[in-house]
């Protein structure tokens, strides 16, 4: 999740209703569905209510819940326990903030290990480089190498604990994080929202790591380009909410049930039936993240 963009303030009845797409595709949902990131913890508690309790209505069968850093791990960690089965943590520390002091890691990263039980993996960690990029354009300097120290440090964790590890890293950032991975044998990588050059994407494909798309998949050109290339065994659907959309999702508050258009978008690039894709889909996240 990139810096937080404003919300426009919508009443309940205007934040739930259905997209065309989900209403077209209605009659086809045989398979359940699972946001593959999702940040409960960050919506307004009135917003957060009505995007759990809406979960089955929506046939939303899982969403996996990243943290921001200890206090988001914790708010997800009693998520999890209202929601037994439905919401499935993932402990870490977003990049794209500023780095913690040594006792604030050691602090996030003892807790991570004493709950290692219920997390379905680590993240969401990686590379601040939406944080680089505005420094840039202030004219300020940036040093890259103490987030990623700071990443090697998550890597050896998730290859510690064997967990699946969710990487916030596009672009350039992308190969620091598969030198990373490939340096510490770790394969059950999740980069998520992913955007990168056709080298680094065959470098991923190749190295067996999973990628996500979000609804921007229905109007951004070089995320359909990316969905139309990589491979359909390792692709997953997301939302990053509550991170706001644009297209036919403006002015919604974003809500796991949006993992149906994306879908549905994808079955369209990759002309697969709809139902067939989110099979696919499905399987392909209940097998990355073990549930």
């Amino acid at each position: 999740m990139s810096p937080m963009k404003p919300i426009k303030p919508m009443k309940p009845t205007e934040r739930m209703n259905p997209t065309d797409t989900n209403e077209r595709n209605g009659a086809a949902d045989t398979f359940p569905l699972i946001d593959a990131h999702l940040h409960p913890d960050s919506y307004a508690p009135e917003e957060r209510k009505l995007l759990l309790d809406g979960l089955a209505e929506h046939g939303i069968e899982a969403v996996i819940a990243v943290s921001m850093h200890l206090d988001s791990c914790q708010a997800n960690r009693v998520l999890a326990q209202a929601m037994p089965g439905t919401v499935k943590p993932a402990y870490g520390f977003h990049p794209e903030q500023p780095l913690p002091g040594e006792e604030e890691l050691a602090r996030l990263i003892e807790w991570i290990r004493s709950h290692s039980g219920e997390t379905a993996a680590i993240g969401e960690v990686g590379l601040p480089y939406y944080t680089r990029l505005e420094a840039e354009k202030r004219g300020e300097p940036f040093a890259l190498a103490p987030y990623a120290e700071l990443l090697e440090q998550f890597v050896r964790l998730a290859k510690e604990l064997d967990k699946p590890i969710v990487l916030h890293a596009v672009y350039e950032d992308a190969d620091i994080a598969c030198d990373l991975l490939e340096r510490y044998n770790v394969s059950r990588a999740h980069f998520h929202w992913f955007k990168g050059p056709r080298k680094t994407v065959e470098r991923m494909a190749e190295n067996g790591y999973f990628i996500s798309f979000t609804p921007d998949i229905v109007y951004e050109k070089e995320i359909r380009d990316l969905a139309a290339r990589y491979p359909a065994d390792q692709v997953m659907a997301e939302t990053d909410g509550p991170w706001p959309f644009e297209g036919p999702f403006a002015g919604q508050m974003t809500h796991p049930r949006m993992v149906r258009d994306v879908i549905a978008a994808w079955s369209e690039i990759r002309n697969v039936p709809f139902d067939e894709a989110r099979r696919i889909i499905y399987d392909n996240t209940k097998r990355f993240y073990r549930l």
